[in-house]
Parts: structure tokens; C-alpha cells; sequence
């Protein structure tokens, strides 16, 4: 029987994977959180010692976790899915990123990508996470969605339509993506409507998401009215530092006292923006792990 201390440094060792996983499922860092904390309870209380692979046995129990998870919040989950936007993973961007750190976070999951996630079924979700983002088997699937091997595929691929039909693909290149959204932060503030459009996909999606300031709340489609959108917030005195928004470029808006007002991604295909995801939750917004302003 292995001691305690052996048993924590094990699930260390994978601690990384397993929050991958629920953070990609439930698409919020503090339920994440609560989920790897349940697994390892699970894990110590269990007895792992004719476990010939620990990672995969994690994998079964987070994703266990995380489905009920989800099923319990589709059953009392009332506020709209459409002005919900998931917790964000902000990370510091640099000017001269280049085609390793790119490769490095292709398996990134955009914010326009987890809002869709939101939209499918629990079952459909885990099985699409776990077979098209994490590569595991539909049998080894099957058992945790307690489905048949031919179901579970059905399952992973209902997802996958829904993902293709509703969420854009974002171009890879983040030298490019940035200069998009610096265009796009040049425009709002010279006022300059012309050059706003011109970086706009003519059917653009902008979801804003201000948890209890509800006045914040709202989802605008099109060029024309998300002009005026953001010809509304360019009166707030606001300065704007690029990020990175799970991988992808995007902006901290901060109040002139350095207070973080909102944390906005950006999804730039075809040289456009197509989407922007806005959280501008204050209290969601004080427990993330945001780069200084300086950064």
C-alpha cells in the first residue's frame, strides 16, 4: 500500500493533465479546481496498487466527476447561454511570438469554442473532449458516458457538427491575430467608423457577459450594431494591454486605477474578427490569475 506522501506526489505528477481535462469540460477555473479536488479525494481513497496506468485511471475518474458536474448544472442552470462566457485563461503575450510558441498551443481552446461546448449535451461533451481533444478510444469512452461503443461515437459525433457549424476556426498565426485586434483598439478609439468596419466580419458576434451588472450583459450581431457597441464603451476612460486569452490574442481593459474592467477575446479568421467574448464579471474577474500591467 503506498503512503500518503507517495500517493500525493503521484497525483502531482498529474495534477496538470487532470485539470486539462476539467477545465476543457466544464469551462470554469474554480469548478475545475473542485473537480481535481474530488479526484484526488477518490484517488486517496482508493486502492490504486494493481493500477498499471495512472493516468488513464485519473482520466476515467475526472471525467466521471465532471460529467455529473455537468449534469447537475444543466439541471439548475437558468440564466441564458447566451450571454454566458467561460472563464478565461489569460496568460502574458510577446510581440515577437513566433511559429514554436504557436505550435506549442495548437491544442488550445478558444473562448468562441467553449461557449459552444456550453451548448451540448453533458454526454456529448465528454465525449468530444475526451475523444477529439484528449485522443481516447470510443471503448475506452463508452464505459464513462455508460453508452455502447457505436452510441458513444454518435455521441462525439453530434459535437462535432455543432462545433463545426457554430465555431469559427481562428487564423494560427498570432502576429497576425494581434494585428487585427490592435487595428480593431485603433479604430474604437480614433473614433474612426470606416476603419472599424473594415476589420469586422460582416456577421460578427459579440457576447458580453457581466454576471450580475446585467445592464452589461448582452449578445450583438453584425458590423453595424457592434460599431455602436463599441462606440459606447470607447467613452469609458479604459486602457486596453494585449494578452493572450486562451492562446489566443486578446485585451485587459483596465480602469484608470488599474482595477481590471473586463477581459475581452478575440476571434480573428480570415483576417477579420469574427467573434469577441467579453467576461466583465467583476467578482469571476478578481479570482483570475491576470499578467500585471506592466507585462
Amino acid at each position: 500500500m503506498a503512503t500518503p506522501e507517495l500517493l500525493a506526489g503521484l497525483f502531482e505528477e498529474h495534477r496538470p493533465h487532470v485539470r486539462a481535462i476539467a477545465y476543457r469540460m466544464l469551462g470554469s477555473l474554480g469548478d475545475a479546481d473542485d473537480a481535481v479536488q474530488d479526484t484526488w479525494i477518490r484517488m486517496s481513497r482508493a486502492d490504486t496498487s494493481g493500477v498499471d496506468n495512472l493516468r488513464a485511471w485519473l482520466t476515467t475518474v475526472v471525467s466521471r466527476v465532471c460529467l455529473d458536474m455537468l449534469r447537475a448544472r444543466a439541471a439548475r442552470r437558468e440564466e441564458s447561454l447566451d450571454t454566458h462566457v467561460p472563464d478565461p485563461i489569460v496568460t502574458r503575450a510577446r510581440r515577437d511570438e513566433g511559429p514554436e510558441a504557436e505550435a506549442l498551443r495548437a491544442d488550445s481552446l478558444g473562448l468562441a469554442l467553449l461557449v459552444v461546448f456550453d451548448t451540448l449535451d453533458p454526454d456529448e461533451r465528454l465525449a468530444f473532449v475526451l475523444h477529439d481533444v484528449f485522443g481516447l478510444t470510443f471503448a475506452e469512452i463508452a464505459p464513462i458516458v455508460d453508452r455502447s461503443v457505436p452510441a458513444t461515437r454518435q455521441l462525439a459525433s453530434r459535437a462535432r457538427r455543432r462545433v463545426r457549424g457554430q465555431a469559427p476556426s481562428p487564423d494560427p498565426d498570432l502576429r497576425a491575430q494581434r494585428r487585427v485586434v490592435e487595428a480593431f483598439l485603433a479604430a474604437v478609439s480614433d473614433g474612426d467608423v470606416d476603419a472599424l468596419v473594415a476589420v469586422l466580419a460582416p456577421d460578427i458576434v459579440l457576447r458580453a457577459d457581466g454576471g450580475a451588472a446585467k445592464g452589461l450583459s448582452r449578445v450583438v450581431r453584425g458590423a453595424q450594431d457592434v460599431v455602436s457597441q463599441a462606440a459606447m464603451f470607447s467613452k469609458l476612460a479604459l486602457s486596453n494591454q494585449i494578452v493572450l486569452v486562451n492562446g489566443h490574442i486578446g485585451v485587459v481593459s483596465r480602469l484608470p486605477d488599474g482595477r481590471p474592467f473586463s477581459v475581452i477575446g478575440f476571434t480573428v479568421s480570415g483576417g477579420r474578427v469574427v467573434e469577441i467574448d467579453i467576461l466583465a464579471d467583476a467578482d469571476r474577474i478578481a479570482r483570475l490569475d491576470l499578467p500585471t500591467a506592466t507585462d
